[in-house]
């Protein structure tokens, strides 16, 4: 288990809707608040685009493949965010995995944390589990088209095969994505105030987990204007002042 306190992540994820439903808009920070944050900053109106891509699939030792995927995408004209699902659903050779006869406790405390908190637990063998955050920053003169793909997350979801269940449920203040592996364990993904949790624990053998989440913001290119030269020139004079 590893905790990476991300704090670009962390300021991200106070920007997701409350059930994606109410509208999206700008917060402002307290001095209290500023005064205790670190590292690079942007100017308002330089984010254009901002979106999540979050995705869990489970698939066992027999080859039964369950998931989904939750993708939202924000852009100044953005009036309403929309959560989009698509599934994955893919049945194996038709046998059933051996009965899981590991047993792992603890974990209790894995939801209290902040920044990002990534955990994989194993009581089988041959088990193979990722857990991966991005954060995908890049410039444009503007906002990429949006491409929706699956269909609206307007509840919770839930979808199962052989593999298991997946069960998307949009909580207050963000998301979570959750596997039952039919007794092989269970893992989760969740998106919300304060971080980002991903857990896999692994009961059974030859079970491959996997837990992605992108975040991809677009910045405006930040070409220099006559009030940012203004600006850098009073500096100069400033240290010319001084005698530098």
């Amino acid at each position: 288990m590893k905790t990476i306190p991300m704090l670009a992540a962390t300021c991200l994820v106070i920007c997701l809707p409350i059930q994606a439903a109410e509208t999206f808009r700008p917060i402002e920070l307290k001095d209290q608040e500023l005064a205790q944050l670190r590292g690079r900053y942007v100017m308002p109106g330089r984010i254009i685009s901002f979106g999540v891509v979050m995705s869990s699939t489970w698939k066992n030792a027999v080859g039964d493949n369950i998931g989904a995927r939750v993708s939202m995408q924000i852009q100044e004209s953005t009036i309403k965010p929309q959560f989009y699902v698509t599934s994955t659903n893919e049945a194996g050779n038709g046998g059933t995995p051996n009965a899981a006869t590991g047993s792992i406790s603890g974990g209790a405390g894995l939801n209290q944390t902040q920044g990002v908190t990534q955990s994989a637990r194993s009581a089988g063998d041959y088990n193979t589990a990722y857990n991966n955050v991005g954060i995908n920053v890049s410039e444009a003169d503007q906002a990429p088209a949006i491409n929706n793909q699956g269909v609206p997350l307007n509840g919770t979801y839930s979808a199962t095969n052989g593999a298991g269940t997946v069960t998307i449920n949009p909580s207050s203040g963000g998301i979570q994505m959750a596997i039952n592996a039919n007794g092989q364990g269970n893992s989760v993904q969740q998106l919300a105030r304060g971080g980002m949790l991903q857990a896999t624990n692994m009961l059974g053998s030859s079970n491959l987990v996997n837990n992605v989440t992108q975040l991809n913001v677009v910045l405006r290119n930040n070409l220099p204007t006559v009030g940012a030269l203004d600006c850098n020139l009073t500096q100069l004079k400033g240290l010319r002042s001084m005698g530098m």
